[in-house]
């Protein structure tokens, strides 16, 4: 398994539990496992990472070995990992930023989502320093990543030391001058990707005020019919409804929520001085058209949070348009359409970074359950402590997952002494020191 998120730890844990003896590898690009739940759920969430007590049961089987610190591509390659394995599935996830092709989109001040997303928490990759100096902020999307950008950027540092946040995001945002933060959608409340929970999360703290503008509620017969046809969006449509009708409060920092606002270009020379708008309007049945009319707002930075993309991997075939490895049920295919022997993928690198955590089950399901249709009548009989002597050969300094019991409780330590549980340690140096001591 070249992946130790969730998508692929679903998958070690179905391949664990089949009528088949299986031994799984996990080899993982960081020191440290969960991926996703680690790097890419916003700190504030507990309830999302309390998802590492599930993942933390399967990898403590002894039939699942936690290889860490590892880079597919450089420490090792698709032949090496044929030489010791039947099979070989990617779950390498999606952690770069779709990109978005209006003008000015590359100006400093304008930043991808999923940088800052690494940056806050803690990612050992990123700079450990991120440019927080602007007053009013503008987030493109609607979507939980747009909403946790904006969160995190509204909120006080103090609102964030019950969680996992390094010292040097603390003192980042601490220092953060921000007043205002701007989310915009293209559309109306009704097309809105939120999940009803995130969004009412928004108004939860006591120093940020939500303001949506009454103008923005508006829908169409497709809108409806969308409202009708799920729960979910009736909750969001609701939510929003409430708060473009109430009175305001006196929070000293405002989140607000437009919709109907396409972005049309970023503003700016030598850095972001504005973004300009184009109001837009419902065409019946829940797409929306231009009407001609642009606003700028006076904003220093912009965030876009509009999708994330996979990387290419080295030796396996690639789909550019849609960032995902070409596949049918998880098996890969070759530019000929001819399935690759043995090479699999689940999760977003299976299917594009859509849907919640959860959802990769049913991924790994297919791709797992087509791997045993395919496994070779006599396995290899290689010794399972071979990978180990190769990596040793390499001069990989791998961690394991006896090592992250050592970083664990290492970060549980650095956060007793201030009553947090944890203080999440961002550099990777240090984590591999602390996983492989005695």
């Amino acid at each position: 398994m070249v992946g130790a998120g969730p998508a692929g730890i679903y998958a070690a844990d179905l391949l664990d539990k089949s009528d088949v003896q299986v031994n799984v590898d996990l080899f993982e690009r960081l020191p440290a496992p969960f991926g996703l739940i680690r790097y890419g759920v916003a700190p504030d969430h507990p309830r999302i990472k309390g998802i590492v007590t599930a993942l933390h049961k399967v990898l403590d089987r002894p039939g699942i070995r936690l290889l860490g610190n590892i880079d597919y591509g450089t420490d090792i390659k698709l032949d090496d990992l044929r030489e010791f394995y039947d099979a070989i599935i990617f779950a390498t996830g999606a952690m770069s930023d779709r990109t978005l092709d209006i003008p000015g989109v590359d100006l400093p001040g304008s930043h991808g989502a999923a940088d800052f997303v690494s940056w806050y928490d803690g990612h050992p990759d990123v700079p450990r320093t991120w440019p927080l100096d602007a007053t009013s902020v503008a987030v493109l999307g609607v979507g939980n990543v747009a909403l946790d950008v904006a969160r995190i950027l509204a909120k006080t540092a103090d609102e964030l030391l019950t969680t996992d946040i390094p010292p040097n995001v603390y003192d980042g945002l601490q220092a953060s001058p921000v007043t205002d933060v701007h989310v915009f959608g293209r559309r109306g409340p009704a097309q809105a990707k939120f999940t009803p929970m995130e969004l009412r999360e928004l108004d939860h703290s006591p120093n940020v005020e939500v303001l949506v503008d009454p103008e923005d509620i508006e829908f169409d017969e497709g809108s409806m019919a969308a409202i009708r046809g799920s729960k979910q969006v009736d909750m969001v449509v609701k939510t929003v409804q409430e708060w473009a009708i109430r009175d305001h409060g006196d929070r000293p920092k405002r989140l607000h929520l437009h919709f109907f606002h396409s972005p049309t270009e970023v503003l700016g020379t030598d850095r972001v001085t504005g973004l300009r708008t184009e109001r837009t309007e419902l065409t019946g049945d829940g797409n929306v058209r231009g009407t001609g009319e642009f606003h700028d707002w006076d904003v220093q930075a912009v965030y876009r949070a509009v999708g994330y993309l996979s990387s290419p991997l080295a030796e396996v075939p690639f789909d550019h348009h849609t960032g995902t490895v070409p596949n049918a049920g998880g098996r890969v295919l070759d530019i000929d359409e001819n399935q690759l022997p043995g090479v699999y993928v689940t999760g977003w690198i299976k299917r594009g970074p859509v849907g919640l955590i959860g959802h990769t089950k049913g991924d790994a399901a297919e791709t797992v359950a087509n791997l045993l249709a395919d496994a070779p009548a006599e396995p290899k009989q290689s010794d399972p402590d071979a990978i180990l002597g190769f990596l040793a050969e390499r001069g990989v300094p791998f961690t394991t997952w006896e090592g992250w019991g050592k970083l664990d409780a290492h970060e549980r330590s650095l956060g007793k002494p201030h009553g947090r549980e944890r203080v999440k340690v961002v550099e990777r140096e240090e984590m591999v020191r602390v996983s492989r001591e005695d």
